[in-house]
């Protein structure tokens, strides 16, 4: 924090502005005095910051530029409250647009919150607050630079060099690293080695369960780079036990199962002395490893087709005169057919679970009534389009830095690691990593079909092969097969489904079909759709809805008086 007269300014997490925290505060308050909101740009790193300026009766926030750290705020002719949690603000009524927009994300992405007078910056942006009036602006987006600038060589030890400084600023005298034995959390586990000159101390999650479980390659990566390695098995009674703590935890509805593991590790990370842990997240966004890009690249490919040869050759034989044949080939052709004709982004919520079942299907008609299905893939659609004649890899990059890990991924891994007692840091995410990633061109994040084409050839000599040549897993849990299997875990989540049949927003018949058919049909497939459910009767549980309070004294009070929280 910094004061002067008539101006306070304050930087929360880890900005990078040279000097210490006080200092860091002061330049940002001169650069504002200078510049104005444009002043969020001198910032860097992962922060949250706020400026009260007293003598021009104003307010600016801004969060970094990934979106690591929070700001929600409730603005309006009385005066404006913030925080970075939203429990720092008064909760309020129920949104029913958020609460439809996690069914669709299974989280509910910025700017809208759970409660309806809430909102929150997007990552890069800033907000300025004057006398009940709101502007919020970009001082920053991901600007791609598709022609190759440099020779591979070259960009080759940029990168590494750049790691290198990511993971030496994450560092700490209490640090250790998830490894889920992926190229991204084992290419940080092992520079984190060579910067600290020790062996890294790393923690792993399995599951005992046919095709969940991905030890072997955590093991692998561990003795290739020597760490002091901690494992640790999940079992269902353990994620029935650490539900309510989760759901509690959580300031918004959250749907990404994934969280528990990442809270077990972080607790046994905290248990051996840790106070920070090195996360992976970032590395697929940024350098082209969702195997989403290979397959809609593949999709891409029949777009490329003359119009004549689609339309008046193709289209007809596969759906006309073939369209009543069985056998398997013209099926999947069909199939890849009818997907590829549907546009991006949309193409991407092919298997979007509230789709698949029909809105109509699963939630009361009196809720859908209230909000705005087309919501949600209007948002992707804006920022799947806000850089235009950008390559569709470049595209899809920027759809992720949003939806995949601004409101997803790094609120899991932020919130398991607070939960736990740990401070979560994302190298990946470095400003550097980010302007590096920008410059790279399209066909060295995704080269055909092949994934991290320039980050596999990068990191050849650092990495074990039985590494490089894996295909992602992830952080998935075996929940559905639980279900089925633990009598804890089940009544946790028949229990919870019950009640949120009382809410009058999921329908009873729905919720019925769901748990005694369904499931049990496709545990895996369905079994995400019980979670999603169950985590948002779990939080409503949790974070229940008070009566409307007393309208605040003056707008001095509330704009002076902000209670921000780190």
């Amino acid at each position: 924090m910094h004061r002067e007269t008539g101006l306070a300014a304050a930087v929360w997490g880890r900005a990078r502005l040279d000097g210490s925290d006080q200092q860091v505060a002061a330049r940002f308050a001169a650069a504002w005095r200078a510049r104005g909101a444009p002043a969020c740009a001198e910032l860097g790193g992962h922060f949250a910051a706020c400026i009260i300026d007293y003598a021009a009766g104003q307010v600016l926030l801004a969060i970094d530029r990934s979106g690591v750290h929070s700001m929600h705020y409730h603005a309006d002719a009385q005066g404006l409250r913030f925080g970075t949690e939203a429990s720092a603000l008064p909760a309020g009524e129920l949104d029913a647009q958020s609460i439809y927009n996690y069914l669709y994300f299974h989280v509910i992405p910025a700017p809208l919150s759970v409660y309806s007078k809430h909102q929150r910056l997007l990552p890069g942006e800033y907000l300025l607050y004057q006398r009940g009036r709101v502007e919020r602006g970009a001082y920053w987006r991901m600007r791609f630079h598709e022609e190759r600038a440099l020779p591979f060589a070259v960009m080759k030890r940029q990168f590494l060099g750049i790691v290198h400084d990511a993971v030496q600023q994450a560092a700490g005298d209490e640090v250790g690293a998830f490894l889920s034995g992926g190229t991204d959390s084992s290419t940080l586990a092992g520079m984190l080695g060579k910067v600290t000159g020790q062996a890294a101390r790393t923690y792993s999650i399995g599951f005992d369960v046919d095709g969940y479980d991905e030890m072997a390659y955590a093991r692998i990566a561990a003795r290739h780079f020597k760490t002091r390695h901690h494992e640790y098995y999940l079992t269902a009674g353990d994620v029935a036990d650490a539900i309510p703590r989760i759901a509690a935890a959580c300031d918004q509805p959250f749907g990404n199962s994934s969280i528990v593991p990442a809270y077990f590790c972080a607790q046994m990370a905290r248990a051996d002395g840790v106070t920070r842990l090195i996360g992976g997240d970032g590395g697929d966004e940024l350098f082209g490893g969702n195997e989403r890009y290979a397959r809609q690249a593949v999709f891409a490919r029949y777009e490329q087709l003359p119009s004549s040869l689609r339309q008046m050759a193709l289209e007809p034989l596969l759906f006309g005169l073939a369209g009543k044949a069985d056998l398997r080939l013209l099926r999947k052709a069909r199939s890849y057919v009818e997907q590829a004709l549907v546009p991006m982004p949309a193409r991407l919520e092919t298997y979007n679970l509230l789709q698949h079942y029909g809105p109509a299907q699963v939630l009361h008609g009196d809720f859908l009534a209230t909000v705005d299905q087309a919501a949600p893939l209007g948002q992707l659609n804006a920022c799947y389009w806000e850089s235009h004649g950008l390559s569709q890899i470049n595209r899809m990059q920027a759809l992720d830095l949003r939806y995949t890990l601004a409101d997803n991924d790094l609120r899991k891994v932020a919130t398991a690691c607070q939960l736990a007692g740990v401070e979560a840091a994302f190298p990946f995410l470095s400003d550097d990593m980010l302007a590096f990633s920008a410059r790279l061109p399209p066909a060295d994040k995704l080269n055909g079909t092949r994934l991290r084409y320039f980050f596999k050839h990068a990191l050849r000599r650092h990495l074990p092969g039985a590494i490089l040549r894996k295909k992602k897993h992830g952080f998935g849990m075996p929940f559905g097969q639980w279900l089925q299997t633990d009598a804890h875990l089940g009544a946790l989540a028949y229990d919870s489904l019950s009640d949120l049949k009382r809410r009058r927003v999921v329908r009873s018949d729905f919720i019925d079909q769901l748990m005694h058919k369904l499931v049990r049909e496709h545990p895996a497939y369905h079994g995400t759709m019980v979670w999603v459910l169950m985590m948002l009767e779990q939080w409503l549980q949790h974070h229940p809805i008070p009566q409307p309070a007393a309208a605040p004294a003056s707008a001095a009070e509330t704009a002076c008086d902000p209670a921000p929280r780190a």
